[in-house]
């Protein structure tokens, strides 16, 4: 059965609030704008603030990849904390086809630093071939949700995809990252997109994958906790070291709070039994 798509271009409210302790000058690079894909952003606020006093931030478009814009603050020693809020108004009309084709089909096929497809290349083909590339991702999602068990105390930070088939557990970014290093291992190009997610127990960022099929990108989230019809896109990459919400890339900076709210402003959330093929608008 298909998801309803009732609601599908209703706003999505959404907030983060994020608190870091920082022992030292650092830079961090956040991932909390949603992607330009998303739709139209109105009453868009962000503040920053050091040990109360107001510090500057400065936003990097189109990084790491397409529509993505990344919020970089270069913070002293002391008490960060970023609020950001802004209401999505969602394009009315489906996703248009990917432009570039053979990038997209040539960037989703490689290989990543968390989804390490080529050495689950015999185990993936063995499982599921490479049929009809549709009804394979929907075979692999399906085998994915089947297979893991969602337990946060399972996860690592840099634990791989290959480590997730080990263990059989993980959270949203190691259920992401598997099903997308598995079509990769069988010719269908796959990205991780990092998203807001009205509907989602308990409320937190969320990773969900994208797969080439034709010339659109399709989302399966094989933890099956949130309706696909109401997230929102944040950024998109080959996993998390692409899509990841907060990276310390200078200095030492420990996030020591984190709260999320993603509201679709609608009477009811989408019906979605996770079947089918649905694009992110």
């Amino acid at each position: 059965m298909a998801p309803s798509l009732h609601h599908a271009d209703a706003p999505v409210s959404v907030h983060a609030s994020l608190t870091f302790e920082v022992v030292e000058p650092s830079t961090i690079e956040l991932l909390i704008v949603p992607a330009d894909s998303a739709g139209e952003r109105a009453d868009e606020q962000l503040t920053v603030t050091v040990d109360g006093d107001p510090l500057a931030a400065r936003h990097i478009d189109t990084f790491p990849l397409e529509g993505t814009t990344a919020t970089v603050v270069a913070a002293p020693v002391g008490e960060l904390v970023i609020e950001y809020s802004t209401t999505v108004h969602r394009h009315p009309s489906a996703p248009s086809a990917v432009a570039d084709l053979a990038r997209a089909s040539l960037l989703g096929l490689r290989p990543g630093r968390y989804t390490p497809s080529d050495e689950l290349a015999g185990f993936a083909s063995t499982l599921f071939g490479h049929g009809n590339p549709a009804e394979t991702a929907e075979g692999i999602a399906a085998w994915v949700t089947a297979q893991l068990a969602y337990d946060p105390a399972a996860t690592r930070p840099t634990g791989t995809a290959a480590d997730t088939l080990l263990s059989g557990a993980g959270v949203c970014r190691d259920f992401a990252h598997l099903t997308a290093a598995l079509c990769r291992a069988v010719d269908i190009p796959s990205r991780i997109a990092a998203v807001y997610a009205p509907g989602l127990s308990p409320m937190d960022f969320h990773a969900v994958t994208e797969v080439l099929i034709g010339d659109r990108w399709f989302v399966f989230d094989t933890t099956r906790l949130a309706p696909r019809p109401s997230l929102v896109r944040i950024a998109i990459g080959r996993d998390a070291a692409d899509t990841a919400f907060a990276n310390v890339v200078g200095g030492a900076a420990t996030l020591t709070s984190i709260d999320v709210v993603a509201v679709l402003e609608a009477d009811a959330l989408p019906d979605d039994d996770h079947t089918g093929l649905v694009e992110l608008r």
